[in-house]
């Protein structure tokens, strides 16, 4: 210490003046700005290009068929809408009966639907006759399933309708190619509305309540699980690091190094990982109590929510504790990758899966935001049903602690083994 005590101090034009303080930070500066936009950026660009086999409904609730036909004009609209050329495979187009279709909307499977109604066939046989009042338009409903998302819900909305208007156009083809069933002249007004002849009316299939963000507040929820437990990780894992003389305290111009405490890796690791799961408990509780009762956000099965959060922040928290303890100071970027950078763009909360490239889909098969999302989702939009994404979310949550643990104290295990044990500043 007294060699450190007697160097000549130097100035900030000398440090600078030095090219080995650039690298380092330059590298990975640039590197991480690089990959940031390349990742953010690149599910965002262009969705309509990206989709992949969105799933939406198809229902043909029509009754009765034309003379001489054998199925009516409802079977014929949504077996032509099925059919119709799809050389990206956009549409994964389900023909259901109304019942499965409002179920699989109640799980979140089915991002919208369209829904013929009974008697279609009646209304659409009606244009060409002769009536006192002005015809009206035979109406097909565009469901909307607002819980997966407002961006997927809008994407199969707005998919639906131009599927319906294609078909309207196939259909007033056929009608005005037809002969007049009835006595009389066409009026031109006839004629237009045999051009086109379906009007589409949107209604919302699955509804959720008004505090919940157009469906976006399972994910911000979700977010906040995931910084609570990043950040949380990281805090504790730094605080034990100076509690234990591993680290000097630095507040403002006040430095302070506590007495070094002589302890393994692997028994630090516990330590954190202890505190982590602990103190999850009051960060979910903070968050509920913000999100839940002061802001008012929708929010059902309170007792569930409150355990999956904790165990959600906790297998994060156990996370980064264990990426800390196996790769030192540059865990806390490892950590920031794989918890926040990569795990945003392919969580699937924003923008669906099916509307992000092959990368991002791949990487949501085991990167933790998803399986969360899901899980989140499911509690407050979906009655916690578990086939809207909760099973799957425990499932993640229980192999990410389990991976997270093993990971962690076999590394920590590994190093006090071969005696690489963590040595403090100024300690020989």
């Amino acid at each position: 210490m007294a060699s450190n005590q007697s160097a000549p101090w130097v100035g900030a034009g000398q440090v600078l003046r030095n090219p080995r303080i650039w690298v380092m930070p330059s590298v990975i500066v640039g590197l991480l700005a690089f990959l940031l936009s390349m990742l953010y950026m690149g599910g965002i660009i262009n969705p309509r290009a990206d989709l992949h086999r969105l799933p939406i409904g198809l229902v043909d609730a029509d009754r009765g068929a034309p003379a001489g036909t054998a199925e009516n004009l409802g079977a014929r609209i949504t077996k032509g809408i099925a059919a119709a050329p799809d050389p990206g495979d956009t549409v994964s187009w389900r023909i259901l009966d109304e019942a499965s279709v409002r179920q699989q909307m109640a799980s979140g499977k089915l991002y919208g639907a369209i829904v013929v109604p009974a008697g279609f066939t009646a209304s659409v046989a009606a244009l060409g006759a002769p009536a006192p009042a002005a015809p009206t338009h035979p109406t097909v409903t565009v469901l909307t399933n607002p819980g997966v998302g407002s961006l997927a819900s809008s994407l199969a909305s707005a998919i639906a309708q131009q599927a319906v208007h294609a078909a309207s156009l196939q259909l007033g083809a056929a009608l005005t190619g037809a002969p007049p069933t009835g006595p009389g002249q066409v009026t031109t007004a006839t004629r237009l509305l045999l051009a086109d002849p379906i009007a589409v009316t949107v209604a919302v299939g699955h509804p959720i309540g008004p505090h919940s963000g157009l469906g976006l507040t399972a994910f911000y929820y979700t977010l906040l699980l995931v910084l609570a437990g990043f950040l949380g990780g990281n805090i504790i894992g730094n605080g034990v690091d100076v509690a234990l003389g591993y680290m000097a305290s630095e507040i403002g111009p006040l430095r302070t190094e506590r007495p070094l405490v002589h302890i393994t890796r692997t028994h630090q690791l516990a330590v954190k990982c202890a505190m982590s799961a602990v103190l999850s408990m009051l960060t979910t509780t903070l968050i509920m109590l913000a999100t839940i009762g002061i802001l008012d956000m929708d929010a059902a099965h309170l007792p569930l929510l409150w355990v999956f959060s904790v165990c959600a922040t906790t297998a994060v928290g156990l996370g980064v504790q264990a990426i800390n303890a196996a790769f030192g100071e540059i865990g806390q970027l490892v950590s920031l990758f794989v918890f926040i950078v990569l795990a945003l763009p392919s969580s699937g909360a924003t923008i669906p899966l099916q509307a992000l490239p092959h990368f991002y889909r791949v990487l949501s098969v085991f990167e933790p935001m998803r399986q969360l999302s899901d899980g989140v989702r499911a509690i407050l939009y979906f009655d916690a049903r578990a086939d809207a994404g909760l099973t799957r979310a425990w499932l993640g949550i229980a192999f990410g602690i389990v991976a997270g643990l093993a990971f962690g104290f076999a590394m920590t295990t590994y190093y006090d083994r071969r005696q690489l044990h963590r040595i403090a500043p100024g300690i020989e």
